[in-house]
């Protein structure tokens, strides 16, 4: 995807984020729709294209997003359906892209949902069921303590680094009205220490917490947007993914990612460098992994993010301010509609929304995505997105 300055982001909206809501990823996602046509003001038939995030909470169902269509009322002349995790909502931006430029449709709806704190029916077994649940590494947070323990045999981590970027982003979820309603209490760095060691060394205080919401874009044209009045809109000007890094390796280096591969190709598409990202929105299952994109992204060499973290200002008046909404790690995780999260925050810094929170001069930001966890392997999707004013 080269540079582009033809599709723009004209709308986004965001549910609360419930624990245990008793509510469907529908319910969820109609919400999200809901307030999506409501913060624009275009009617719903206008949209005539959609992407849709599979969920935990509705596997298996491969026709999951034609009965989210009927759901909702909509007829799409295009529709995405997503099985990249937590690259779906970036990832579904660009197809959405691709599609209207081939005029396959004209304005779509990308939507997350999800609810896997209230109906958990995901599968991590792969094709390799011997290694994975019921037995073996068990979910996520096993394979984090993996990778975060070869990642310290390799390069040394310091914890208070770790602990910096979980308070950080707490302090930024008490400003954020749809944040988890547990999370709305401040985080000291000492409560971080004294969090209990879930997966050796990865404490609890690292790790997200399932919950249930959703999260909407509006995808359009340049064109089409003015044309529906709309004049709030952001430029997503690169974008690239990539699946199963060194996938044709038997044994390799699980702390090296796919972002080191795609940093490169996104900011040549844009013109940008790391000096130049005004603020940073990265997919945060684990606090390794925020860490860890400092150095795949060029903020800093590999294996300096603990130095890096512990002498930036990561606030949302700092520097390089870090999920300026608390992320997933503090607003909590929506499921497979987590990727949605991260960039819904950008989009309200970007459209000058983000209230007690905001980013002066919010130009750009960085958003990325990661998919699920293969065994013995780093996480099996990586994906970036700029977007620009």
């Amino acid at each position: 995807m080269a540079k582009k300055r033809d599709i723009v982001i004209a709308g986004y909206s965001e549910t609360p984020v419930e624990f245990k809501s008793g509510r469907s990823a529908y319910d969820f996602g109609g919400e999200a729709l809901a307030k999506l046509l409501q913060s624009t003001g275009i009617p719903k038939s206008e949209i005539d294209g959609m992407a849709v995030a599979a969920p935990l909470s509705e596997c298996p169902n491969p026709f999951f997003p034609v009965y989210m269509a009927e759901a909702l009322g909509l007829s799409p002349k295009w529709l995405n359906y997503s099985g990249t995790g937590g690259c779906s909502a970036t990832g579904g931006i660009a197809r959405a892209a691709s599609a209207i430029r081939d005029d396959l449709c004209e304005t779509v709806v990308v939507l997350c949902a999800d609810a896997p704190s209230t109906a958990w029916r995901a599968n991590y077994g792969a094709y390799r069921g011997e290694f994975q649940e019921p037995v073996g590494v068990q979910g996520p947070p096993a394979s984090f303590g993996l990778l975060m323990s070869r990642y310290h045999h390799q390069y040394g981590i310091k914890p208070e680094a770790l602990g910096k970027i979980a308070v950080t982003q707490r302090e930024h979820a008490l400003h954020n009205d749809n944040a988890l309603a547990k999370f709305k209490t401040p985080l000291t760095m000492e409560d971080y220490f004294n969090s209990r060691v879930i997966a050796d060394p990865l404490r609890l205080l690292d790790c997200v917490m399932f919950c249930d919401g959703a999260n909407a874009f509006l995808v359009t044209s340049e064109k089409r947007a003015r044309a529906l009045g709309l004049s709030k809109m952001v430029y997503p000007t690169a974008y690239a993914e990539i699946t199963n890094l060194n996938g044709d390796h038997s044994c390799p280096d699980i702390t090296e990612t796919g972002f080191s591969v795609i940093a490169p190709l996104i900011y040549k598409q844009s013109g940008l460098s790391a000096r130049d990202i005004r603020m940073f929105q990265p997919y945060d299952d684990f606090t390794i992994a925020v860490m860890m994109q400092f150095e795949d992204f060029g903020f800093c060499q590999r294996g300096q993010g603990s130095n890096f973290t512990l002498g930036t200002d990561l606030s949302y008046t700092g520097t390089l301010p870090l999920n300026t909404g608390g992320g997933q790690i503090s607003a909590g995780q929506p499921g497979l509609a987590s990727g949605g999260l991260n960039l819904a925050e950008a989009v309200r810094q970007m459209f000058g929304e983000g209230g007690g929170r905001q980013v002066k001069d919010a130009r750009n930001a960085l958003v990325t995505g990661i998919g699920v966890i293969p065994f013995a392997r780093n996480w099996g999707t990586s994906a970036a997105l700029i977007l620009e004013a």
